[in-house]
């Protein structure tokens, strides 16, 4: 009999175990990455987080890895850039060519520079900053040929893409940006893609560059079908600077937009016209602006105007060797127009 009441034990022991298995909500994968830092959405104009904050991203933007696989001062100016200047968001300039090791100084294709931005992103998770991973550079299609800002994105970049936007995939420290400052194209090719000509000079004989673009919607596509929910950030024409397009029928398709735009000195006009009044309607982030000790009224009207707005921004360049230059030397010493940002950061 007491075998018997034990097996009958037993047997209800094992059905509330199951039962208690499967009431369970499921779990994460054991590999799955578990995030402290809140992920990043937008909701109307303005970039919230998933507290259900507005936030306002400030920070620099940290060249090198677009010219040089090798870049020395990044991990560095990283660290200085957030322990030091108080930056909540680094933009990080990329060159698809170095992605996959067709730079001129690569031999491991690419694996070094891979593993250094992801260092970078592990470094965004660790101090609870955010990293917006940007193409600066790319090849108009032809790997390790023509390596440098170009009119648009090219047929490559929807590589370039799909295999970012894989890796860092709802990471909640990392945004996207399409591609870097596109210019002279129309609004059309800007958007939906088609063929691009450039003049250029190869072996200082003047020609002519042709390729294809698959637009910016065509790679805001690749990267949401990877499952990336991340914020995704476009420039807008004339350099990045102008807007004026998103409203008059060119705005992405999709969720998690922002805009961006690249007021420098030499455009201090019609700022309403070209990108206010887009970001006073959609999430708009002013991705570079700087300038030199000339440069005083500028200075002064940008804050104030994007204060206003609440408008958020990187600032070009924190870079010692490339401007307009917020840093003197590798001490971080800062220039006229980095002492302006800096005060600007800590406040």
């Amino acid at each position: 009999m007491k075998m018997v009441r034990f097996s009958i034990f037993l047997t209800v022991l094992s059905g509330l175990l199951l039962l208690n298995r499967c009431s369970k909500s499921p779990a994460a994968p054991e590999n799955e990455p578990v995030y402290t830092l809140p992920a990043l959405h937008t909701e109307s104009r303005w970039i919230m987080n998933d507290q259900g904050e507005k936030m306002l991203l400030r920070g620099v933007n940290i060249p090198g890895l677009e010219w040089d696989a090798n870049e020395s001062h990044v991990l560095q100016s990283f660290g200085i850039a957030v322990d030091e200047w108080g930056c909540n968001l680094l933009r990080i300039p990329l060159s698809q060519d170095r992605w996959y090791g067709h730079g001129p100084e690569q031999r491991d294709n690419g694996v070094r520079y891979r593993a250094l931005v992801d260092e970078l992103v592990e470094r965004a998770l660790d101090k609870e900053v955010y990293i917006w991973l940007e193409l600066h550079w790319n090849n108009a299609g032809e790997w390790g040929q023509n390596i440098g800002q170009h009119k648009m994105p090219d047929s490559l970049s929807v590589l370039f893409w799909r295999d970012l936007a894989a890796l860092y995939k709802n990471n909640p420290a990392v945004l996207f940006e399409i591609y870097n400052e596109p210019y002279n194209v129309s609004w059309e090719i800007w958007k939906h893609g088609g063929t691009v000509t450039e003049d250029v000079v190869v072996n200082g004989i003047a020609t002519k560059l042709t390729y294809r673009t698959p637009g910016h919607q065509t790679l805001l596509d690749e990267i949401r079908a990877t499952g990336a929910n991340n914020l995704v950030i476009a420039s807008g024409l004339d350099w990045g600077f102008d807007l004026s397009g998103i409203r008059s029928g060119y705005a992405l398709d999709g969720e998690n937009i922002v805009y961006d735009t690249h007021p420098y000195p030499w455009k201090n006009t019609n700022w309403d016209y070209y990108w206010g009044n887009t970001g006073d309607l959609l999430p708009l982030i002013v991705g570079e602006w700087g300038g030199d000790s000339g440069d005083e009224a500028y200075f002064k009207r940008l804050r104030d105007y994007m204060k206003a707005r609440q408008f958020c921004w990187t600032a070009w360049c924190f870079h010692a060797d490339a401007g307009p230059q917020m840093l003197e030397n590798w001490n971080y010493t800062p220039t006229y127009f980095g002492a302006i940002v800096k005060l600007e950061l800590s406040q």
